[in-house]
Order: structure tokens, then C-alpha cells, then sequence
């Protein structure tokens, strides 16, 4: 394994540097990645029939699997949560609502008056973005055909999938219960089609109590709401069927289409501020999951990207500065929980000790009886216990082509639909 280990780091910051060739020179970026792509494409190809853990993968591909449905059903409560935080309290609210006071963003901007200009356009410059993160990872993941990573890739892939899910189902559950304002005050009517005013939740539980403090020590003092509806529009209700359940959630107009998917199809993203920062999240992943991994100079230098993709996420306001740290500490905690899936540790070596401390007892009463054969067949047990379980040839074969198949997919999907960030 070390002897291959250099080339992965290079290859990694070779991809982030030929990736922002595109801020300088679009002609020679449109050269040279592709080009990249193809040589990491035919480089993994050209492994395949040669990598000797085809039945370790085989073995993680269930949980592979689960972690990848798990992950699309998180996205997709997310997604639910996302335009529900929009859509509750109504556009108007969106446009008077002022941001919030973020010492983080005063410092930064402090510091562009303190720092040498240059050191500042680095600090503004798009180095890396959440694509970028993406790919890294699945260059890590690919790496075990080249002994640069232990295998299983798929068990690593499972890994980072199921701790993204949990940090996802947990990052709706925050900014759900409190709803924070965004940033970008105008970001909601230029993003979603939502009604102006709020939802008849909202005129009753919240409204009343935002503007008249009276009104809100009464509701302290007694703990019961006495607020009744304004007379606004009435809320639009389409006929979703079993689903007609989301239209409080989504709050739907005429002018969404027929079906709920289609309404969240057109959300592109969130304007109330998500606590925390998904983005960071993914960053940090990565960052755990390169270090652990891997380890090495590559892992300080993407560690170093994120604290430079964090302070642009605060600089360009897409998140207050509480939004990236809380993003940073939950993926570092969230990653050190999910050992279990995957570890960079030596299971195989493990299990041999495991097997050899079992037998320890009969190896010493055949080795004080002389039996030659008895110590052969204890020894071959320990061997066993570390090898990977056996499956025919044939499958193996077609697992990994439908394997290296479906990965290669992914890394191209993957790369088209987040590519803009």
C-alpha cells in the first residue's frame, strides 16, 4: 500500500487546480478536465479485474445500498422542510425581515481594510465548492483499486452516505424548529412561488405576538394563544391524493403544477438561513473522511480549503458565521460515531488475533502432544478468519463491472447536477 499512496494527494489538488483553471482561462479548462476525467476513468478501469477485494466490496454492497436510500429519503425530508420554512411565514415577511447581527461577517469585513490586498482575493476567491468536495471524496472511495485506501470502497462510500443522512435529518430537525431569517431579505421572491401572506399558523400563533408585546407577555403569563385569523386569501388546495397531507407543508399556488414533486423540483435551494450550513457539512466529511482514511500532507491542504470555503460561505452571506461552525463540530463528532460501518483500522488483523486467542488453548495441548497436523489446522483457521469469504469467479466478475459501472454513473451525475454548487 505505501507505494502507491503519493499519487492519490497529487491527483487530488491537481483536480481543484485544474478545476479553477475555468475563473482563468475557460479555453484551456475546457482542455484539461475532461482530459483529467478520462485518464482517473481509464486509470480505475484498467484495476478492475486485478483488485484483490472484490468479495470484501461484494460483502458491503448491502449496506451500501441501504446507506444510498437512506440518504435520498433524508434529502427528501429535507427538501419538505426547506420550502415549509419558506412558504409558512408568507413573502412579505421574508422582505421585512431584517438579518440577523453576525460578528463573524463584521470581522471578516474588518479584516479586508487590515490585510494586504492580495491575501484578500485569495480569501474571495472560488477555489472550491461543494462539487469539489463531492468528487474528492469519490477519488478517495476509488482509491482502494490502487491500495491507496482500504478496502471496501463501498463500505467507505457507506459510511460517508449514512453519517451525511444523519447530519442532514438533523439539520431539518434545527432549522425547522426555530426559523431564522435569511441573509438575502429578497432571496425568496426571486426563488419561490409562494403566497404574500402567512399561513393561517402563523396569523394565529405568531403574528399577533412578533408586533405587540402586550399581547406576547399575555401569552408568557397564561400560556394559551388568543389570536384569530386575519382575513386573508384562502389557502389554495389541490388535489395531491394520499399526499394531500403536504399541502399545508408546501403550500402550493396554481402555478406549480399538478403534483407536489414537481412543486419541489422548483424550489432550488432554501432562503431562510439553515442552521447548520449543508455545504460545510459535506466539506467536513470529506475532510474527516480523507484524514482517517488516508491521512498525509492532503488532508491539512483540504482541511485548509474548508476553513476557506467556511469564511466565504459567511463573507458572500449565504450563512451566518454559527451556521458553518456548528456545521464543522457536528460532522467531526457525526463522522467519529459511524465507525462501524467502515474504519480505516485493519479488521483482518483483528479477526486473526480474535481467532488465534480462541485457539490458543488447543495449540498448546498440540503442541505438547507433537501433533504436526493438529497446529497445521489450527494455523490455517487463524489465515481463514483474516481472508475475505469466498464467492465464484463469475460473480465476482460481474459484480465488479456492474460495480465500476454504476460508480462511474454516479461520478458523472454527481458532477452534473452539483457542478454549479
Amino acid at each position: 500500500m505505501g507505494s502507491s499512496r503519493g499519487w492519490l494527494g497529487a491527483a487530488a489538488i491537481l483536480y481543484v487546480c485544474i478545476d479553477y483553471v475555468r475563473h482563468v482561462s475557460p479555453a484551456w479548462h475546457s482542455r484539461l478536465q475532461p482530459a483529467l476525467w478520462v485518464v482517473l476513468a481509464l486509470a480505475a478501469v484498467s484495476r478492475t479485474l486485478s483488485y484483490r477485494h472484490w468479495g470484501l466490496e461484494l460483502s458491503a454492497a448491502p449496506k451500501f445500498l441501504a446507506s444510498l436510500a437512506f440518504m435520498l429519503a433524508a434529502f427528501l425530508c429535507e427538501a419538505l422542510s426547506v420550502r415549509f420554512v419558506t412558504a409558512v411565514l408568507g413573502l412579505d415577511w421574508h422582505r421585512s425581515a431584517p438579518p440577523l447581527p453576525d460578528a463573524g461577517q463584521w470581522l471578516l469585513l474588518a479584516l479586508n481594510d487590515k490585510l494586504p490586498q492580495p491575501i484578500v482575493e485569495i480569501l474571495r476567491a472560488r477555489i472550491i465548492g461543494l462539487h469539489h468536495y463531492l468528487m474528492l471524496f469519490m477519488m478517495l472511495a476509488f482509491s482502494v483499486l490502487f491500495n491507496s485506501v482500504k478496502a471496501p470502497g463501498l463500505g467507505l462510500a457507506a459510511r460517508y452516505m449514512f453519517t451525511m443522512a444523519i447530519g442532514r435529518l438533523l439539520r431539518a430537525m434545527t432549522f425547522v424548529s426555530t426559523i431564522l431569517p435569511s441573509l438575502r431579505p429578497w432571496c425568496a421572491s426571486t426563488k419561490f412561488r409562494i403566497p404574500h401572506h402567512p399561513h393561517p399558523w402563523a396569523q394565529e400563533y405568531y403574528m399577533p405576538y412578533a408586533s405587540d408585546s402586550n399581547a406576547l407577555r399575555q401569552l408568557m403569563n397564561t400560556d394559551t394563544h388568543s389570536a384569530t385569523l386575519n382575513d386573508y386569501p384562502a389557502e389554495y388546495r389541490p388535489d395531491w391524493g394520499r399526499m394531500s397531507f403536504l399541502i399545508d407543508i408546501l403550500r402550493p399556488t396554481m402555478y406549480d403544477g399538478s403534483s407536489w414533486y414537481q412543486l419541489l423540483k422548483k424550489a432550488e435551494g432554501g432562503c431562510n438561513d439553515l442552521l447548520y450550513s449543508g455545504h460545510m457539512l459535506v466539506a467536513v466529511l470529506t475532510a474527516m473522511a480523507w484524514t482517517e482514511a488516508y491521512g498525509g500532507w492532503t488532508s491539512t491542504v483540504i482541511w485548509l480549503l474548508v476553513l476557506h470555503s467556511a469564511q466565504r460561505e459567511i463573507r458572500e452571506h449565504h450563512h451566518y458565521s454559527v451556521d458553518c461552525i456548528v456545521a464543522i463540530y457536528v460532522g467531526i463528532l457525526l463522522w467519529r460515531i459511524t465507525s462501524f460501518i467502515w474504519s480505516a483500522k485493519d479488521t483482518a488483523r483483528a479477526r486473526r488475533l480474535a481467532k488465534l486467542e480462541e485457539v490458543e488453548h488447543r495449540l498448546i495441548h498440540a503442541s505438547k502432544d507433537s501433533d504436526i497436523e493438529g497446529i497445521r489446522e489450527l494455523l490455517n483457521e487463524v489465515e481463514l478468519a483474516g481472508q475475505d469469504k469466498g464467492y465464484p469467479k463469475w460473480v465476482i466478475k460481474a459484480f465488479a463491472i456492474v460495480a465500476i459501472s454504476v460508480c462511474l454513473m454516479c461520478v458523472i451525475l454527481a458532477f452534473i447536477w452539483t457542478s454549479d454548487g
